[in-house]
């Protein structure tokens, strides 16, 4: 009785399992490993980041092609109508797009890190409620509409967002 239920599921395992490679999705999977990354390519050690993905803009085109013209009479009557096929295609307008960006690290958002941000956020009029030094949805859409507006849609505060509150010290470069 025990192994008549055992072998449906070790039937259910062993097909699950044709699709894994030693623990990791096949390359079947159809999957970009690209896309799975926490960090671009040649990323300093260290460094957190995030990523902002731009779906492609794909115009869709119908159009009328012609079959058969219409047959019409010397009398100049139309005898059959012309015959149309449609046809549609597809064209990518705008490919896809990830942009990266570096970002504060987890462990540098201190309670008295995200005051500060909430404070230079109000300072600017993009954030309003109280100073409680956690990233709150209202923190966090404060943040996306202060990027916003550098060309950054995202609620995670980048180093640039943060340099330019006057918040991270700005990297110098060294005199030659």
């Amino acid at each position: 009785m025990i192994q008549r239920s055992f072998l449906p599921a070790m039937a259910a395992v062993l097909a699950l399992s044709a699709c894994m490679q030693n623990g990791v999705v096949s390359s079947n999977a159809n999957i970009d490993p690209i896309s799975l990354a926490t960090a671009p390519p040649g990323a300093a050690p260290g460094t957190c980041w995030g990523k902002t993905v731009s779906p492609a803009v794909v115009e869709t085109v119908t159009r009328k092609v012609l079959l058969q013209p219409a047959q019409i009479s010397s009398d100049g009557r139309v005898q059959a109508p012309p015959i149309y096929k449609s046809e549609t295609q597809q064209h990518v307008v705008q490919p896809r797009r990830e942009n990266w960006y570096e970002v504060i690290c987890d462990a540098t958002l201190t309670p008295e890190f995200l005051s500060s941000v909430q404070r230079a956020l109000e300072a600017r009029g993009y954030y309003r409620g109280p100073i409680t030094g956690v990233m709150d949805p209202r923190t966090r859409s404060a943040v996306r509409r202060y990027q916003s507006a550098e060309g950054l849609d995202s609620g995670t505060l980048s180093i640039a967002a943060a340099r330019k509150l006057g918040l991270v010290a700005v990297e110098r470069t060294p005199a030659a």
